[in-house]
């Protein structure tokens, strides 16, 4: 793991001065698995600004993050799927090599088949990573992708955070 000596000098002062926010535990929502996960619906969330060419890419001239989201259909080839991240502060080779390593797909169809978890969800969620104003995510897109996974009867989000 990298330490903090690590990283480049942009990025150790772009961390002394990064507004880091505070939230109550109160403040996260969350809930218990109400079934088995081999009974469960799943979808995948991501921050690692992955879309289809057919949509529109992040917008990275926003200075405090673009909070918008991009729906990925379950019947995507991650092969396909572009990394539109714009953070320096990681490797991007690994995502260019194997977009399974920030949404595991494929990994998760293998769990489908196997009988580990009941089902995918017909679509799942990619949103652009290095939010430091977060409040229109909190306020509004995190919460309409609440929505549109209540309405679509998921039990259970695996999130990877880029």
């Amino acid at each position: 793991m990298a330490k903090y000596a690590d990283l480049k000098l942009a990025h150790r002062i772009f961390m002394r001065r990064y507004p880091f926010s505070n939230y109550a535990i109160s403040d996260v929502p969350g809930a218990s698995m109400r079934k088995p996960l081999a009974e469960s619906r799943v979808a995948l969330i991501t921050s690692a600004g992955l879309r289809l060419a057919t949509h529109d890419a992040f917008d990275r001239s926003i200075r405090t993050g673009d909070t918008s989201f991009r729906e990925i259909p379950n019947d995507t080839d991650v092969g396909v799927l572009i990394e539109d991240h714009k953070s320096s502060a990681f490797d991007h080779s690994g995502v260019a090599a194997d977009a399974n390593l920030a949404f595991p797909l494929d990994r998760f169809r293998e769990l489908v088949a196997a009988a580990e978890i009941g089902e995918l969800n017909h679509r799942h969620f990619s949103f652009m990573g290095s939010i430091i104003g977060p409040e229109r995510l909190i306020g509004e897109s995190a919460p309409a992708v609440a929505e549109l996974l209540v309405a679509d009867e998921v039990d259970c989000v695996f999130l990877t955070p880029v």
